[in-house]
């Protein structure tokens, strides 16, 4: 089918990428606030997971593994984008913390996550939100449009990213360099914990206050994302499971 697109088409693939992101997830299940769920083994919640591939690149692999005695989702990019991705329904006055850990086997040299050309990471946690679309721009409203024709899914209104970079410091904010509508937060930094698993504990209200200036609506999808499209690279990582803890 990509082999179809005509150059301009395929241009436009290529800079919606990762926007539709954790949008349009309303048949791939929820996870439980209190407990752990996600991608942690053969189980029920597993099976929740959806392998969402985006138009016009090419997948990565996901698969089920056990390794290091944790139960965890191994993942190898090449060239590749795609995302395992789930739907969840929590509303904001009960967002809580978000638990997860990962492992990478190694950084992406090229990437820079604030350079469109080179916006790819080992690593991903991405949290999709609901909100008032009447406040977005034209620009972003004209790529939600966009989105919507080509893969039948709207840009989610807001999308927080935890990501491992390169080189910036730890707690910083990167803005999307197509769109305002996502931002990353940097939760780790440099190559001091590569091969290691490392493990965090986010308050998602506060962290999504911080990156965007305003309170944050409903929480609607949450995804796994190892990317190496735009560098044109290859990275393979683990992701532990994801728990969520409602807020008191």
């Amino acid at each position: 089918m990509t082999r179809s697109f005509s150059p301009l088409f395929g241009c436009l693939l290529r800079r919606l990428g990762s926007l539709v992101l954790a949008g349009g997830l309303a048949g791939c299940g929820s996870l439980v606030p209190s407990g752990p769920s996600g991608p942690s083994g053969p189980s029920e919640s597993a099976a929740t997971w959806e392998h969402y591939r985006l138009p016009g690149k090419r997948p990565a692999e996901f698969r089920m593994v056990r390794i290091d005695g944790r139960d965890a989702v191994s993942v190898r990019s090449v060239r590749a984008a795609s995302m395992l991705r789930q739907a969840v329904d929590f509303a904001p006055e009960d967002l809580g913390t978000l638990r997860f850990s990962w492992k990478v086997q190694s950084l992406i040299p090229q990437a820079d996550m604030a350079r469109r050309e080179a916006d790819d990471a080992p690593v991903r946690i991405v949290l999709a939100f609901e909100g008032d679309r009447a406040r977005w721009s034209p620009r972003d409203t004209m790529l939600s449009e966009l989105a919507r024709a080509v893969t039948g899914e709207d840009m989610p209104y807001a999308t927080l990213m935890y990501v491992w970079c390169n080189q910036r410091a730890v707690g910083e904010v990167i803005h999307n360099p197509r769109t305002g509508r996502i931002r990353k937060v940097v939760v780790e930094s440099g190559t001091a914990g590569v091969g290691q698993w490392r493990d965090y504990e986010r308050d998602i209200r506060a962290d999504f206050e911080r990156a965007f200036g305003e309170p944050p609506g409903r929480l609607v999808g949450i995804a796994l994302m190892t990317d190496t499209d735009n560098t044109r690279s290859r990275a393979k990582a683990w992701y532990g499971p994801v728990q969520f803890s409602s807020a008191p």
